[in-house]
């Protein structure tokens, strides 16, 4: 596989959950087109989401009941209700009480069966059906789904009944058309304003999903059907347990014997969704770290073989000419690097990691090849306001240093780290939109290991009007971003 050879660009890492709205968390509506259009107007090429699969019971995308699923939240209510779906009460009784938060426990306790109302009012079921037949893997989705309601939405393996009532079947089939025929709209509005959109792949599923439960051989399992091993991270600078994720590991041998067919056909569903994606976890792929499933830390995990160029090579034909990123952070070795250059795919470089050693951390802007995403952080780090607060105070001078400032009032040199990034030579440059505000540590998106109060950070719309667009417009041109 050769190197991507796509033109510079820059961009801004905003979930979907985190758009303004009205309706307790953000949605395929009028605000995405209005960010779009922010977008734009900076000079900004690029938009980067989290994944848009359904989220765990800790509100995380990263450990789904489907791959092939669209979170039904993310169905904006206003176009139901303009569509003859939603009466003028319903989208009343649905406004959000605070527009600072996602409202996750009243959307667990609302939002579906509310979907589930409007359903009942289709009269053209054929787009739907159309719609599934085009996206097995969505209708397996949906069967599953239906199955664990009548089953008391206990886990696949604790089920004692195979019927399902067709009505809560035909509610999933309805939700996941609705969601991604209206994210095709946003997409086609973005490809208009020329904003590219890119996704975000987990490496992993849930063990309790619609994808273990109807592919059980492409999963090590143990005889009475629980994971014998788990995945999860080692121990490392920022966890001295490492990280415990509990997802079931693929039985690769097995991916192998069919040509790897599950994963080119979810690459495919995303590649229907985005410009392209963000590869989670990409050293994985390389080798992946496999924990007993009884061990109640990652501490006690081995590394075993992945499939490396194999599965990329089957991915080919699907990802070529789309905008790849390789997630290359973690725990890396001599083999994960050469499998990221052969792929061609960038990996990502973080600002937050730069300076933890010398001069040649690749995460500092000087190192950085053409050929990589630079972040100043992810959606798992702090904020560069929180995070710069938060230094010792000889870190926070040489990062002061680094970036040429020298000012009495420290706090003002943020403008001057965006303003390097977007000068370097990566040839991709994301910021997450608290950055562009400036935002501190309040307003985090996702702290690793943490079990609660994660992914709920929201955007005001009125908040973009403190972001100097003139200024991210006339970098982005001066470095050949636009």
């Amino acid at each position: 596989m050769k190197q991507q050879h796509l033109s510079r660009a820059s961009g801004v890492l905003l979930h979907i959950s985190s758009l303004w709205g009205g309706y307790s968390e953000g949605s395929f509506g009028a605000p995405a087109r209005e960010w779009i259009d922010f977008l734009a107007s900076g000079g900004f090429r690029i938009w980067q989401v989290l994944p848009f699969c359904l989220p765990d019971d800790c509100n995380s995308p990263y450990k789904s009941t489907g791959a092939f699923s669209i979170n039904p939240d993310f169905i904006d209510l206003p176009t139901l209700f303009e569509e003859g779906l939603l009466t003028k009460a319903e989208l009343a009784a649905a406004k959000e009480q605070t527009p600072y938060a996602c409202e996750f426990a009243r959307l667990k306790q609302e939002r579906f069966a509310l979907l589930h109302t409007v359903s009942r009012r289709v009269k053209d079921r054929k787009p739907i059906e159309t719609f599934l037949q085009a996206h097995p893997k969505t209708a397996e989705f949906c069967r599953f789904m239906a199955l664990k309601t009548a089953n008391g939405e206990r886990a696949w393996n604790e089920w004692s009944t195979g019927d399902y009532d067709p009505e809560v079947l035909f509610a999933w089939q309805f939700t996941q058309y609705e969601a991604y025929r209206q994210w095709m709209q946003v997409r086609a509005y973005a490809q208009k304003k020329g904003i590219e959109i890119i996704g975000d792949i987990p490496i992993y599923v849930a063990y309790d999903s619609a994808d273990v439960w109807a592919n059980r051989d492409l999963f090590l399992l143990g005889k009475d059907g629980n994971p014998a091993l788990v995945a999860g991270v080692p121990p490392d600078y920022f966890s001295a347990d490492g990280q415990l994720w509990g997802n079931p590991l693929y039985d690769w041998k097995a991916m192998k014997a069919d040509g790897y067919c599950w994963w080119q056909e979810r690459v495919k569903f995303q590649m229907e969704l985005f410009d392209g994606v963000r590869i989670d976890h990409f050293r994985g792929l390389e080798s992946y770290y496999a924990i007993p499933a009884t061990e109640t830390t990652a501490r006690n995990g081995k590394w075993k073989k992945g499939p490396g160029m194999e599965l990329l090579r089957a991915l080919a034909p699907v990802c070529r000419g789309k905008r790849m990123i390789a997630e290359d952070l973690g725990v890396i070795t001599d083999e994960v690097r050469a499998l990221v250059e052969k792929s061609g795919f960038p990996g990502m470089r973080v600002l937050q990691f730069a300076f933890l050693g010398d001069s040649n951390s690749p995460h500092l802007p000087h190192n950085y090849p053409s050929n990589c995403v630079a972040y100043t952080g992810t959606h798992d780090n702090n904020t560069l306001l929180g995070y710069v607060w938060e230094l010792d105070e000889a870190t926070r001078e040489r990062v002061l240093q680094y970036f040429g400032y020298d000012g009495d009032d420290w706090n003002r040199c943020y403008p001057k780290i965006l303003q390097t990034l977007l000068a370097s030579h990566a040839g991709t440059v994301i910021f997450p939109v608290q950055d562009l505000l400036l935002y501190g540590s309040d307003t985090r998106l996702n702290t690793p290991g943490k079990a609660d109060g994660n992914w709920s950070y929201r955007l005001l719309r009125e908040q973009l009007d403190g972001v100097d667009q003139a200024r991210f417009l006339r970098w982005n041109t001066l470095y050949g971003r636009r």
